[in-house]
């Protein structure tokens, strides 16, 4: 079940390239926020060839917690200032691959996280995916809000950006999701470590929750590691 899901976010995700970010599909200038995800070369600094991985969890009361990883592999690109990249998703034993990118620049990881979102939205909610795609790219478009971040990684102190939108608070549809109207998406990138993504997360909290409450559903995508 797992692997089928991910063929069919494999497929999806060759149109979905051209699918982010919403404003190249308007006239309306590109947001800062969709610079920053789609359009930067977060992969300009690493070598040649490279494998990054990130560890993946859900937990929640909506669903059953899961764990996994996602593996971004690098090389060479006939094109300057590109690598190949390839992106793998592991779990429970499963490894399903994602199309190969000949000449990448931004990082793929973020399209594979925001593609398997959207249809998982689809799956939890018997909506359809491009609503939801449509959704997020607007909020990324009109309404991300973006703040200075800090962290550790490697055991060192970095600072960079936080991009958080919330694509379904006004949503006009909202009562066919009411759960998960509440939903937040958190990007934080840095310059400074290997393929400038850090972490992805979504997260729904649960309605007048504090910090010691299990949220509804969060899911969340950190790096862990670059190697040559």
């Amino acid at each position: 079940m797992l692997a089928h899901s991910f063929r069919i976010i494999a497929v999806a995700l060759v149109p979905a390239l051209t699918a982010w970010p919403a404003s190249a599909q308007t006239d309306q200038p590109i947001s800062p926020a969709e610079n920053r995800l789609f359009l930067d070369n977060h992969l300009g600094n690493l070598p040649a060839s490279a494998v990054l991985r990130y560890a993946y969890s859900k937990t929640g009361s909506l669903e059953p917690s899961q764990d996994g990883s996602v593996k971004l592999t690098v090389g060479p690109s006939a094109e300057a200032a590109a690598h190949k990249a390839s992106v793998e998703f592991s779990n429970g034993g499963e490894k399903v691959g994602l199309p190969v990118i000949d000449a990448a620049t931004a990082n793929p990881v973020i399209l594979f996280f925001l593609e398997r979102d959207v249809h998982e939205m689809q799956r939890r909610t018997g909506g359809q995916a491009s609503y939801f795609r449509k959704r997020v790219r607007m909020a990324l478009a009109n309404a991300a809000e973006i703040q200075p971040a800090t962290f550790e990684f490697a055991g060192k102190r970095v600072t960079g950006q936080r991009i958080t939108v919330h694509p379904y608070r006004d949503d006009p549809l909202h009562a066919r999701f009411e759960k998960l109207t509440g939903k937040s998406y958190i990007f934080v990138l840095s310059d400074d470590i290997p393929g400038t993504l850090y972490q992805m997360r979504t997260l729904v909290d649960a309605p007048g929750a504090s910090d010691g409450n299990a949220p509804v559903l969060a899911e969340t995508l950190t790096l862990l590691e670059s190697k040559p």
